[in-house]
């Protein structure tokens, strides 16, 4: 009798062990706000910003010295969570001129294909 009720403890410390896990997975998955971003613009970006759309200062440029070619993708870490509601601009290598999305909920999205028409300066992007 007395090793079932070791054998109960040990199941239920087991299982209490397995959910606990399971919530801190669950946490940290929720903080991974991190995105890839695609250009199918058309053009070369020379420089991306993202900033919540409430602010209006863009920061730093989050491609550094390097270009994000027409056809190609990024990861972006993304960990303010507190603000996952962002506006993407871009600034492109052939004339410099910028263009924005505006009200991307970083936080439900994985990955944003940016698109643009520079003939009628329409944007959109597919979300996924």
């Amino acid at each position: 009798m007395m090793y079932l009720r070791i054998t109960k403890k040990a199941r239920m410390l087991k299982k209490a062990v397995l959910l606990g896990f399971l919530v801190l997975s669950g946490v940290s998955h929720a903080a991974d706000a991190d995105f890839t971003l695609v250009n199918r613009t058309g053009y070369a970006l020379n420089e991306v910003y993202i900033s919540p759309t409430q602010k209006d200062n863009w920061g730093k440029d989050r491609l550094g010295s390097n270009q994000l070619l027409n056809g190609q993708a990024r990861k972006f870490k993304f960990g303010d969570t507190k603000n996952c509601v962002q506006d993407i601009k871009v600034i492109f290598t052939d004339d410099g001129s910028e263009v924005e999305w505006e009200g991307l909920n970083l936080c439900e999205l994985d990955k944003i294909t940016l698109r643009y028409n520079r003939k009628t300066r329409e944007v959109s992007a597919d979300t996924e």
